[in-house]
């Protein structure tokens, strides 16, 4: 273990809350502060550590992906364009859940639990019985609280904010933050579908060791490291097919390839995939590997989302949804009409509108005639009349080419059965 994966270790291990300096840190591991100061940085980029104005850097809570919905007091302060007031030391915790203070005083206490945030203007004794029920404020209104308030919220550890919205303008501005984080949460990462093991050769190696591997896992393809576990080449069963026994694989290995990380979506790492034509990607962590995706990985991955129950709608699927989609012999028709949302400035269909519409129903074409994946290789669209609200719309996607690699798609936009948009789309398939 490296003197940094120690490092790392150590701060992991911090209870919650605990402050971290560099300097008490280089002192406590008998470090260099340059040591320490780069350790706590890389915490902080695996979000073990954040550092909170007027606190200090702090170790926090990680949160998994399944608490997406959920968000710090911290993070709560940018969300509402606001101010810490006091109770900094808990500004690292989560908010268990909102509470409006619209209420009679006795009413307000039933809702009210320890962990909540409570949503309030300038009323002192609401702040009071939100404090001794362990539950922070927010105080809308570009209005403060009494010293003894912030006293109060400072022993116990209790974020007290302070914006100058209102508090419907505050409760929108949350909802829309959360929905946001929602609809990420639905983006699938490398992290999620990656294989748990790790199979790779180091520099070292020789054909015989791959050979052995390969008999071993079944895999036909390996990353190649060095002694700092950095990535330094790729090696395939196609490249030792003519070589000895004996030869070192970095001598046969193709050098510097294609990497990534473990936060990059799987849609673009499909579409490295299909454009480079390869097979595998090490995933790595700076440059030190950590896992590899392959093709199968990804296929998987992509078929796996689509059977998933989506808790946000991103805008493309808000159009897509509000029309209707039906076979053709040759490919797909999609009926609808054109919505408020798919306006421009001027009141008229948005081209970019109408291209990612067209582009979309090609591509759901090719899914439905060769049950593959694909990326655009080249668009050309040609607009021929404008579209105005609630003009009713054909897409029809025809199919006039269909290769082994490439797909060719005839788009067309129809309004009163006369062409107003016209398409040729030329498309990469992704084959198992």
């Amino acid at each position: 273990m490296t003197k940094n994966e120690q490092l790392l270790s150590y701060i992991k291990e911090l209870k919650i809350g605990t402050k971290i300096s560099v300097r008490q840190m280089a002192q406590d591991m008998d470090v260099s502060e340059g040591t320490a100061y780069k350790a706590i940085k890389d915490a902080q980029m695996e979000e073990y550590v954040s550092t909170i104005p007027r606190v200090g850097t702090i170790r926090i809570e990680k949160f998994e992906k399944q608490r997406l919905d959920r968000v710090t007091f911290s993070e709560l302060v940018n969300i509402v364009e606001g101010q810490i007031v006091a109770g900094h030391e808990g500004i690292y915790k989560t908010v268990n859940k909102f509470v409006i203070g619209a209420m009679a005083l006795g009413d307000i206490e039933k809702y009210i639990s320890e962990g909540d945030l409570l949503i309030v203007g300038n009323r002192d004794d609401v702040q009071y019985l939100a404090l001794e029920n362990n539950c922070a404020i927010l105080v809308t209104g570009g209005f403060s609280c009494k010293e003894e308030i912030k006293k109060l919220a400072q022993e116990k550890k209790l974020p007290i904010l302070s914006t100058s919205y209102d508090t419907f303008t505050i409760a929108t501005m949350i909802n829309r933050s959360i929905s946001e984080k929602l609809i990420k949460k639905e983006i699938l990462l490398v992290e999620d579908i990656i294989p748990s093991e790790l199979y790779y050769l180091d520099f070292n190696h020789r054909v015989a060791d791959m050979k052995k591997y390969m008999a071993i896992t079944g895999h036909s393809r390996y990353p190649v490291v060095d002694k700092n576990q950095h990535v330094i080449g790729i090696i395939t069963q196609r490249d030792i097919a003519e070589a000895q026994e004996n030869e070192p694989v970095v001598e046969l290995m193709t050098s510097n390839p294609i990497t990534s990380e473990i936060n990059t979506p799987v849609a673009y790492i499909s579409h490295i995939m299909i454009w480079e034509g390869v097979e595998m990607i090490p995933i790595v962590k700076g440059k030190k590997l950590i896992g590899v995706i392959t093709r199968q990985d990804v296929i998987k991955g992509l078929e796996q989302i689509r059977n998933q129950p989506h808790i946000g709608e991103p805008f493309q699927d808000m159009i897509i949804n509000q029309c209707e989609l039906e076979e053709t012999e040759r490919g797909v028709k999609l009926s609808g009409e054109i919505t408020p949302m798919m306006l421009n400035e001027l009141g008229l269909a948005s081209a970019g509108v109408i291209v990612m519409l067209m582009s979309t129903i090609g591509s759901i074409a090719i899914k439905k005639q060769k049950q593959l994946d694909s990326v655009i290789d080249s668009f050309m669209i040609y607009y021929i009349r404008p579209l105005k609200l609630e003009s009713k719309i054909e897409v029809h996607a025809n199919i006039i080419n269909m290769g082994r690699k490439f797909s060719k798609v005839d788009i067309a936009v129809y309004h009163n059965h006369d062409i107003v948009s016209k398409a040729m789309m030329s498309a990469k398939l992704l084959k198992k």
